[in-house]
């Protein structure tokens, strides 16, 4: 499973979703979409808006952070 998080450092819900993440030792590649303009230009393609949280897992690709739908698209039960 692959788990990409595009976020900024300011955003309190890209650390909610990271904490989520990293509490079930879940690995994810992060991005920050403030300080990396191509990484920006691919979040804006996925979803076509600016909002962060952007989570992909596995292609299925959501905005914002949402535990239960984060938790059944990585397969955990909370």
């Amino acid at each position: 499973m692959k788990i990409m998080i595009y976020s900024t450092p300011s955003c309190p819900f890209c650390v909610m979703a990271k904490e989520f993440l990293k509490e079930n030792n879940i690995p994810f590649e992060e991005y920050d979409v403030a300080a990396d303009l191509e990484r920006r230009k691919e979040m804006m393609q996925k979803t076509g808006q600016m909002g962060v949280p952007v989570i992909d897992v596995d292609g299925s690709v959501f905005v914002g952070f949402d535990k239960e739908l984060l938790a059944k698209k990585i397969g955990i039960k909370i």
